[in-house]
């Protein structure tokens, strides 16, 4: 496994468990606080047109936020099983180790700094949503 050791490989899986943890609790947390009863008892309430695009933009907030969170579980399903193969640790993109300071603070990274740049400039416009 990379330049890991197995400590910190136990260390970061370990991190990476409690963080889907917590996002699952808050998912669920999140979709039994909303749904539609959340957003009739909001849209409910409002009197003209400007309270009714903000309960809009309240209830399409909210599900921005559990796709967010639903992607970050996934981003830590698919580390977990690169851990579990053996994977984890190398950069997607050059095959170099990547440092454990930089898995510690961002342990769902797939690539090494400069790769990660890299693509990030490559494909910064690809990601941007257009009208």
């Amino acid at each position: 496994m990379a330049a890991l050791t197995v400590d910190e490989t136990a260390q970061l899986k370990q991190i990476l468990q409690k963080r889907r943890h917590w996002l699952l609790e808050e998912i669920r947390d999140e979709l039994a606080r909303s749904g539609e009863q959340h957003y009739i008892d909001l849209a409910g309430r409002v009197t003209d047109l400007g309270d009714a695009s903000v309960a809009d933009m309240l209830a399409d907030l909210d599900a921005a936020m559990v796709d967010r969170q639903i992607t970050e579980v996934r981003d830590i399903e698919a580390t977990l099983k690169r851990i579990d193969a053996s994977g984890y640790g190398y950069c997607s993109g050059c095959g170099a180790d990547i440092p454990f300071a930089r898995l510690l603070a961002y342990p769902t990274a797939m690539r090494c700094v400069s790769c990660q740049s890299t693509h990030e400039h490559t494909y910064a416009h690809n990601e941007n949503p257009t009208l």
